[in-house]
């Protein structure tokens, strides 16, 4: 299964220059998703990130992982945001950074989930370049109506 921007959209909440999918090349519902975000020197956090050595915000990179897990989450359960459901990034155990991403790299995204207990789900998750790990973390969403 692959999802388009146009589809994602439907499953975040994220727009614009917020949103951090660009496109899902794999889903497995209840187990794991593979995507990825085309990093462009047009991001606006370049203009004030290093400008004369732009790289990619980690932070920035933990919330593309959570974004593809939050996909991941609200597949599995066949919820929208449009349902009255949100899904909130509460917490990142085991984060570590490998190397900057910087523009031109192909960021790939990938997560798959280690639990679900009352409306908290659990994802490892790990964010790669070129096969090159980048970042991993334990990501932490929980479901909650808005």
């Amino acid at each position: 299964m692959v999802m388009d921007v146009k589809e994602i959209r439907e499953y975040l909440p994220h727009r614009y220059p917020f949103l951090l999918v660009d496109r899902v090349t794999q889903i497995n519902l209840g187990e794991s998703i593979v995507a990825y975000k085309n990093v462009t020197i047009n991001e606006p956090y370049f203009n004030g990130h290093f400008p004369d050595h732009p790289v990619m915000p980690g932070v920035l990179v933990i919330e593309a992982m959570a974004q593809a897990a939050g996909i991941l989450g609200f597949k599995t359960m066949d919820k929208t945001p449009q349902d009255g459901s949100i899904y909130y990034f509460v917490g990142s155990d085991k984060l570590r950074f490998k190397r900057p991403v910087v523009p031109g790299d192909r960021l790939q995204l990938e997560a798959s989930i280690v639990s679900e207990k009352r409306g908290i789900w659990k994802f490892d998750c790990r964010a790669t370049v070129d096969d090159q790990l980048v970042a991993s973390a334990t990501i932490l969403c929980a479901d909650r109506k808005v």
